[in-house]
C-alpha cells in the first residue's frame, strides 16, 4: 500500500518497470534469448501538495524511470499513479496531454533537452501554446516574463541554445517546463550536468519558484547534500526500491538504513578535522539483471545477517513518518 500523507496530490502504488536486454554472456550461451532489467520495482509513495520529495540513489537505481513512468514518459509494467484524483495509467491521449500539461518535467542535460534550431523565446513558448494557455501573438511577451522569472534578460528569446552556458541554458529549461502553469515539477538531477558554481544557483532558483508558485516537487538527485535543504521529505532508492523514505531531518539526522548512512557517510565535508560517518558501503551497485536474493542491499552491507540473504525485507514504520526496508532495527549505524 502507498504511505499516505495529508493532502494527497500525487499518490503512487505498486509501480513497476522492467526493460528487455540482451545480456552478452546469456547471448553466447543461447542467442536470441532476453533477460530483464528490473528498473523500479514495487515502488509505493505519496506526495502532498506543494511538498518538495527528494529521491536520491546512485546511477542505476531507478529514479529517473521513476519519475518519467509518473508523466508515461516510460509506461510502467504495473502498479497505479493517481494524480490529483486520475488515474494517470488509464488515461486517454486527451486526458494524459492535460495531465503532461499540469505535471511538468525538467531534464537533467542542458545541452541535449533543447531543440539546437529553436530560439530561446520558441523553445519556452511552445509548451505554452501546445496547451492552449496562449495564442501566438502572446508568444514573445509570455517567453519574456518567464525569462524574467527565471533570471535572464529578455533579450534572451533571440538567442539559441548554443549561445549559452550550462547554467542559462538550464534557466531556459525551468522556464520552459514553467512556461504552460505546472502544478507539479518534476526535476530529473537538474544540476549534475553543471559546475559546481552554478548548483546552488540553480537550487536556489528552484526552491525559490516552486515556494512562490505554490508548486509540488520531485526532485531526482544521486547526492543526498544537495537535495537537503531544498526537500521535504527524502525518498531513498536502491535497485528499484525505495528503501528509506522519511522526513529532510530524520534521514540526516538519524538514518536507519545501511545505505543511507553510507550515502551520508560518502558525502563530502566543509571541515576536514570534521568526524565523519564510517561508510557502510562497499562494491559497486549489482546489475538489475542480477539483484541478489532478501535484502537487495545486503551484498554491500557490513551489517548484513544470514537472515538478510533469504528474507526480503518490507518497508516498516520506524518512527512517525519515517519508513524503512531494514531487518536491522534499530540500526546501529545510524550514528557510526
Amino acid at each position: 500500500m502507498s504511505t499516505t500523507v495529508t493532502n494527497t496530490f500525487l499518490e503512487v502504488d505498486g509501480l513497476a518497470k522492467a526493460f528487455a536486454v540482451r545480456d552478452s554472456t546469456v547471448r553466447r550461451l543461447q542467442p536470441g534469448r532476453k533477460q530483464r532489467a528490473i528498473a523500479v520495482d514495487d515502488v509505493s509513495f505519496a506526495v502532498a501538495r506543494r511538498e518538495k520529495l527528494g529521491i536520491v540513489g546512485e546511477s542505476g537505481s531507478g529514479k529517473t524511470t521513476l519519475g518519467r513512468c509518473l508523466i508515461r514518459l516510460v509506461e510502467p509494467d504495473a502498479g497505479t499513479i493517481r494524480f490529483d484524483g486520475s488515474d494517470v495509467l488509464a488515461a486517454s491521449r486527451a486526458e494524459l496531454q492535460q495531465i503532461r500539461r499540469r505535471a511538468q518535467m525538467v531534464f537533467q542535460d542542458p545541452y541535449s533537452s533543447l531543440n539546437p534550431r529553436f530560439r530561446v523565446g520558441e523553445a519556452i513558448a511552445e509548451p505554452a501554446r501546445v496547451h492552449g494557455r496562449i495564442d501566438r501573438h502572446a508568444s514573445r511577451a509570455h517567453a519574456e516574463r518567464m525569462l524574467e522569472l527565471v533570471g535572464l534578460p529578455a533579450t534572451t528569446v533571440e538567442r539559441y541554445p548554443r549561445q549559452l552556458s550550462g547554467g542559462q541554458r538550464q534557466r531556459v529549461a525551468i522556464a520552459r517546463a514553467l512556461s504552460a502553469e505546472p502544478e507539479l515539477l518534476i526535476a530529473d538531477e537538474p544540476v549534475s550536468a553543471l559546475d559546481v558554481s552554478i548548483q546552488a544557483q540553480i537550487l536556489n532558483l528552484l526552491d525559490d519558484l516552486v515556494t512562490s508558485l505554490g508548486l509540488t516537487m520531485i526532485f531526482i538527485a544521486h547526492q543526498l547534500a544537495v537535495v537537503r535543504h531544498i526537500s521535504d521529505r527524502i525518498a531513498i532508492m536502491y535497485l528499484g526500491r525505495i528503501v528509506e523514505l522519511g522526513s529532510a531531518h530524520d534521514i540526516f539526522d538519524s538514518p536507519q538504513h545501511p545505505y543511507t548512512a553510507g550515502l551520508l557517510g560518502a558525502a563530502p565535508r566543509p571541515d576536514p578535522g570534521q568526524r565523519r560517518r564510517k561508510p557502510a558501503i562497499a562494491g559497486d551497485i549489482p546489475s538489475p539483471l542480477r539483484i541478489p536474493s532478501g535484502c537487495r542491499f545486503r551484498t554491500r552491507c557490513k551489517f548484513a545477517e544470514e537472515r538478510c540473504a533469504t528474507d526480503d525485507p518490507a518497508l516498516r514504520e520506524v518512527a512517525p513518518g519515517h519508513l524503512t526496508a531494514c531487518h536491522i532495527l534499530p540500526f546501529k549505524g545510524a550514528r557510526a
